[in-house]
């Protein structure tokens, strides 16, 4: 499953550093070539909505079996129109595959290990977004972009392989929780409160994070390879942090919840005030990668722990939240840094944090 995170991760960030030659390839504009990730976003969030019901009674095993390999038809896309398709697949394979995720992990390990499994199922995810663009660029210049993309086949082979041996079947449940519209499940007063929290965390995180690299190189002013190092150090710091939250969760579940946005807020508001030392600056971007790739691993458990019978409407439900989250924020803050300052963009991440940190602990005392 890990593995399978990873190929398709790395399948949807890989073409962020081959635009310009595929693009020329195609023949068309890089702008039109940048659609292909619109349009998997887009695609996941449709997924994530609607496959609890559209998937009906086919056996999981299977739609996870296909997940696995339907990245590769972009390697082979002869024109426009296939790379186009091949990205609506991943996008429907990315918001699938989270969609299931947590009720994947309930249906393959006892209930006090689910934590611990979807860190497991994470840890692709970091390990993706750490090498996929660089790796993306290194192999588009050496081997062309489609050679890149090619590297990833023998990965998701693997990966389909090692499901089909390894996953037992797991066909859909009977008992009827999981029919009719995933947005029944706002009826659950915590439910609501959850996934608002959890999209106010994702929203203040992206808000900030999706203009890192122009404050890098305009306000702290670090040359290429710097870049590239806190870049570098950012998802390093992501992976490491998703191979030990699950202990913490175990340990403190909602103060590790409340405690990451909250800590999150205090790094926006130090980087406003230390932006142009770069060492500070180094410091706490790491502490943010380990932060914020952690955190979707402590949300994955709540929707497991939270809906346990009805997993997978409910990660359908959080893959949309996140996803409208992430272009909300992105939105603002990119408003706010063109209209205002870098420090308004900041600033505006950090009062969402705060938001999300108290959202979270009203989420706490519902469920107690």
């Amino acid at each position: 499953m890990t593995l399978c995170v990873f190929v398709l991760i790395a399948s949807e960030f890989m073409p962020v550093s081959l635009f310009t030659p595929l693009a020329r390839d195609l023949g068309v504009t890089e702008g039109l070539a940048g659609q292909g990730i619109a349009i998997s976003g887009a695609l996941a969030v449709l997924t994530s909505l609607f496959l609890s019901r559209l998937a009906g009674n086919i056996n999981r095993k299977h739609l996870l079996l296909g997940m696995a390999l339907s990245g590769m038809i972009i390697a082979f896309a002869p024109n426009y129109l296939v790379y186009m398709t091949g990205r609506a697949l991943i996008g429907i394979a990315i918001g699938g595959f989270w969609s299931m995720s947590a009720a994947t992990a309930i249906r393959l390990v006892p209930p006090h290990k689910v934590a611990r499994a979807l860190a497991i199922f994470n840890g692709g995810n970091a390990l993706a977004t750490v090498v996929a663009a660089p790796l993306g660029s290194y192999l588009g210049a050496t081997i062309g972009w489609r050679g890149a993309f090619l590297c990833l086949v023998p990965v998701a082979i693997v990966a389909f392989i090692w499901q089909c041996l390894s996953l037992p079947d797991m066909n859909a449940r009977k008992n009827g929780t999981s029919r009719g519209s995933v947005f029944r499940l706002f009826r659950q007063p915590a439910v609501s409160v959850g996934l608002l929290a959890c999209g106010l965390f994702f929203m203040g995180q992206f808000a900030l994070f999706t203009y890192l690299r122009p404050f890098l190189e305009t306000v702290t002013r670090v040359s290429g390879a710097g870049l590239s190092l806190i870049l570098l150090t950012i998802g390093v710091a992501g992976f490491v942090g998703t191979l030990f939250v699950a202990l913490v969760l175990n340990a403190a579940f909602y103060i590790t919840l409340i405690a990451i946005p909250l800590l999150m807020a205090a790094i926006a508001v130090a980087l406003i005030l230390a932006g142009h030392n770069v060492w500070i600056v180094a410091l706490l971007s790491g502490l943010w990668g380990m932060l914020a790739t952690s955190a979707p691993t402590g949300w994955w458990t709540w929707i497991a722990r939270t809906l346990p019978k009805d997993a997978e409407a409910g990660g359908g439900l959080m893959v949309a939240v996140i996803q409208l989250a992430i272009a909300l924020g992105s939105t603002a803050g990119g408003i706010a840094f063109d209209r205002y300052s870098w420090q308004s963009t900041f600033a505006l991440s950090g009062i969402v944090l705060l938001f999300a940190a108290a959202l979270t602990f009203l989420l706490s005392r519902l469920h107690k």
